[in-house]
């Protein structure tokens, strides 16, 4: 078992916790709107292909960027010790204000989106504002994760260098902004802005999903089938393509093409080191079969298949439609799902109640499968030329294929709602003040 160290680290722990919440609630009311811009029938009763592109941008960020983020400050804050209290606060509540405006951003004047990969953004000094004020609170939460993260453990190691992918992110960011030329074409100039360090932190996300695995079974009665050791010599392979990272800052320009080409290359080279660990994953996986079922299991095996199915769809993209969204929904949801579970193994350390009940076994199942179903519609689409980025009448759906696969994406996108506002539910409830 793993036990949080100090009072400092539950306290910080429990409001990052709220923080990746918030940001949940705002990015699913802005996920509805988003699947109905999408879906046959209704993207005709609705017209919100303008508003569409607004809510994208904040939808995906907080989704993504900020909830990634918020709970990779719970994994740190709750494996590291208690030192330096000071940085983790002051870092909660840059990213507490940061996200509070990111927000309220669309309803300011001059939000025009740019459906960028990793950190689209809306030309607007209140975004702005709002990205910086989340790159320095997560900032400083990296920074105390590097300070008191102690290796003592693999969950520990994999954390740490978690860790160690978010600071060459960050770093990343910084060199881009710095050295990239400003350029006329706005959307081309934030694509290599954020290409290098939105690569990079592939790899933290990566990491601590496979973290929560581990964590969640070992939780289980149903640690890895190796010793701490051997997964932690893992978990360094996993991490050496990091080192490419500064590499290639240092060999070729931020923002040329041959800087793009071997980032991409990264990609493609850096992460099957991580086959080892992701089969030392499905061995865990499949021993937690004996175990009593549980929040926590079912969402390992929802992350673990949205995952795989995420992994071979990237292998299937040709061309900018819509196989990419699919493959990257079924990455990303892999580590949502990942969290999800180690948040409900999490909660009852962190001094909230035990997630109990049907709504709380079931919610990574309904989320896991909406998702499914989402993403093979999109794949499915994709195959019959429905382009990405874009809604309503602007996709072309002329074929029945076309519109049953973008059929599908609704349906599972609804359900996938669904799914999430049960994991809100669940913890909600977990969480809040009990009487007596």
């Amino acid at each position: 078992m793993i036990d949080i160290v100090s009072d400092t680290s539950r306290k910080l722990a429990r409001a990052w916790v709220w923080l990746g919440l918030m940001a949940l609630i705002g990015s699913g009311l802005l996920a509805i709107l988003l699947v109905f811009s999408r879906t046959p029938g209704i993207q005709d009763i609705f017209p919100l292909k303008e508003f569409f592109r607004a809510a994208l941008v904040v939808h995906v960020d907080l989704s993504v960027a900020v909830w990634f983020m918020a709970f990779a400050a719970v994994i740190w804050s709750s494996v590291g010790s208690g030192a330096l209290p000071w940085l983790g606060w002051t870092g909660l509540g840059a990213a507490a204000i940061g996200t509070l405006v990111m927000a309220l951003s669309p309803f300011f004047p001059g939000a025009h989106p740019l459906l960028n990969n990793y950190i689209p953004v809306l030309q607007q000094p209140v975004f702005y504002a709002s990205l910086w004020l989340l790159a320095g609170g997560f900032s400083l939460a990296v920074l105390r994760a590097l300070l008191t993260i102690r290796l003592n453990q693999a969950i520990s190691t994999g954390s740490f260098l978690g860790a160690v992918a978010a600071f060459l992110a960050f770093g990343a960011f910084i060199w881009s902004w710095w050295s990239v030329p400003r350029i006329d074409d706005d959307k081309f100039y934030h694509e290599v802005l954020f290409w290098g360090g939105g690569h990079a932190l592939q790899f933290q996300h990566a990491l601590l999903m496979t973290v929560a695995w581990f964590w969640i079974a070992e939780e289980r009665g149903c640690p890895a089938p190796l010793s701490g050791r051997a997964l932690s010599v893992l978990f360094w392979i996993a991490g050496v393509p990091l080192l490419a990272v500064p590499a290639i800052y240092l060999l070729v320009p931020a923002g040329s093409l041959p800087h793009m080409e071997l980032f991409a290359k990264l990609m493609e080279w850096g992460h099957p080191y991580m086959g080892p660990l992701i089969l030392v994953g499905l061995v865990t996986l499949w021993n937690t079969r004996r175990t009593k079922p549980h929040p926590a299991r079912s969402a390992f095996l929802a992350s673990f298949v949205l995952f795989a199915v995420g992994g071979v769809l990237g292998y299937m993209i040709r061309g900018a439609n819509v196989v990419i969204p699919a493959h990257y929904h079924g990455s990303t949801v892999g580590v949502t799902l990942a969290f999800m579970g180690l948040a409900y193994v999490l909660l009852p350390k962190l001094g909230y109640g035990e997630p109990t009940g049907r709504l709380a076994r079931w919610q990574a199942y309904v989320y896991g499968g909406g998702q499914l179903i989402h993403i093979l519609g999109l794949a499915w689409s994709g195959g019959y030329g429905v382009q990405r980025k874009v809604a309503g009448a602007e996709q072309m759906l002329t074929t029945l294929p076309q519109k049953i696969g973008m059929g599908m994406m609704g349906l599972g996108g609804l359900i996938a709602v669904i799914g999430g506002i049960m994991f809100v539910v669940v913890c909600l409830k977990a969480m809040w003040p009990r009487r007596g």
